[in-house]
């Protein structure tokens, strides 16, 4: 939360009306950690669990799901290491998929729930359709590339981007320094200036991120092929129109991975943080993916042998 008296960049209605939705926290042990939640909507709705990528949290989706609560009853987590969940001295992606699992049944959803995730939040969430498949009713994979580690695992292994975490003197001087990685332009800082703020800590000394840079030392993205290609339940990708991260290749391998029965969508105008920067249009294509696997039935897959497909 952000300190008394600080003041934010104030945005548009739809933003303001969606920041002061009603929102609950909660919190369930996994493995040992303290796996921390938001949660908004009805109980009693179909479950959507939400799930930030690398170095950010749950509260990316502050201003986003409120809009999704008319069917959904909405979840977003902090995975173990960011945000206000506890951390652990190694993060093995099977123990973040535990993590999502675990908030899913803390929060007794009626039925399968479909999981959203972003970036290393996707990549995540495709390791749940493929251990935990049969219990979501499908995924949406949000510019998130298998073929290699996400941008965040990245820049943090070269030693540059979050090596050390820095204590700054004030909340302001910390501001100054936030940066979306990879660097892309966004003309919403209202949102910019919300998400930096809420990734904020006070310290002994000043103010630090929250996140443990030693989630990147131990993200190990080999094999994300086979797990793609293994998934269990319905899959769907959105990109950026202009991301680096998933450019077009990389969609139409994963799309080929998936035998080609999932839905790519792109966003137009969107970089790599589509959330970010084209919040509304990203809500409009997971409203309409949502609503059509609502009355559509499942398209079976035929299961192959991930090793099977070229371009790994």
């Amino acid at each position: 939360m952000q300190p008394p008296g600080a003041s934010r960049v104030l945005g548009p209605a739809w933003f303001e009306e969606a920041l002061a939705a009603p929102c609950a926290e909660g919190a369930v042990t996994c493995d040992g950690a303290r796996i921390h939640y938001l949660h908004w909507g009805t109980r009693g709705h179909p479950g959507l669990i939400l799930v930030h990528g690398g170095a950010a949290h749950a509260h990316w989706w502050s201003f986003l799901a409120p809009l999704l609560t008319s069917h959904y009853d909405v979840v977003a987590l902090d995975l173990s290491g960011h945000g206000d969940s506890g951390r652990r001295e190694s993060y093995p992606r099977e123990t973040w998929a535990a993590e999502v699992m675990a908030v899913s049944d803390a929060m007794g959803f009626p039925g399968p729930p479909v999981i959203i995730g972003h970036s290393l939040g996707g990549l995540v969430a495709i390791l749940v359709a493929s251990l935990y498949g049969t219990r979501l009713a499908g995924a949406i994979i949000v510019d998130s590339p298998v073929h290699k580690p996400s941008p965040e695992t990245d820049a943090a292994r070269s030693g540059f981007t979050f090596h050390p975490l820095k204590v700054y003197p004030t909340e302001d001087a910390a501001l100054a320094r936030f940066k979306l990685v990879p660097p892309q332009p966004c003309d919403n800082p209202f949102i910019i200036d919300y998400i930096a703020r809420e990734s904020l800590h006070m310290v002994e000394s000043g103010f630090s991120w929250k996140f443990d840079p030693n989630i990147f030392t131990s993200i190990n993205t080999d094999q994300m092929s086979d797990h793609l290609a293994q998934v269990k339940c319905r899959v769907a990708l959105l990109r950026g129109e202009f991301s680096t991260v998933v450019p077009r290749e990389t969609s139409d391998y994963m799309v080929e991975l998936l035998d080609r029965a999932a839905p790519l969508v792109e966003i137009p105008q969107a970089h790599h943080h589509l959330i970010l920067d084209q919040p509304l249009a990203f809500i409009a294509a997971a409203r309409a993916l949502l609503a059509d696997w609502e009355h559509s039935t499942p398209h079976r897959r035929p299961q192959h042998d991930a090793s099977s497909h070229s371009g790994r």
